[in-house]
């Protein structure tokens, strides 16, 4: 096993045309000339995943007000992602990436350990993604508690 290929600041992220949780599909493309965050979760309704999706909806109106979209993505099939939206009132876009592929392509799948052994899996990940296409945050690997909190700092004192 590697380690997958890490985005850096300053990267232009690979494109991606995804599933979504309201039946339609969602691309990287339809962000052109916005600020936004995607990130990266290993799997709907488990308690930290949803810990970090109610953060992120819970923040929606600051990251909004700063000009930032968001959408979330997971290898959980399309109607899984719905019940997760639903579950939890969550206010953004769902991806599925069930083959991921694109979890890959952005780094955000490969090694990590989990309760002390290496094994493959989702790296809970997230990007902000400048106007200008390329990557302006980074950070791979984070927890799900408090992650939101240092997003939000990081965009407002950008």
């Amino acid at each position: 096993m590697t380690d997958a290929q890490r985005l850096d600041i300053g990267d232009t992220p690979p494109a991606f045309t995804l599933p979504n949780d309201s039946g339609s599909t969602t691309s990287l493309s339809d962000f052109a000339g916005e600020r936004v965050v995607v990130y990266f979760y290993p799997k709907a309704n488990t308690p930290g995943c949803t810990t970090e999706a109610c953060d992120f909806r819970d923040s929606l109106t600051q990251l909004n007000d700063l000009g930032v979209k968001l959408v979330g993505i997971s290898p959980d099939p399309v109607d899984k992602l719905a019940k997760f939206r639903e579950d939890h009132d969550l206010n953004f876009p769902l991806l599925s990436d069930e083959d991921k592929a694109v979890m890959t392509a952005w780094g955000a799948f490969g090694e990590k350990k989990n309760y002390g052994k290496i094994v493959q899996g989702v790296i809970r990940s997230t990007f902000v993604i400048e106007p200008d296409g390329t990557v302006g945050v980074a950070k791979y690997n984070v927890r799900a508690t408090g992650h939101v909190a240092r997003i939000l700092r990081d965009l407002e004192a950008a």
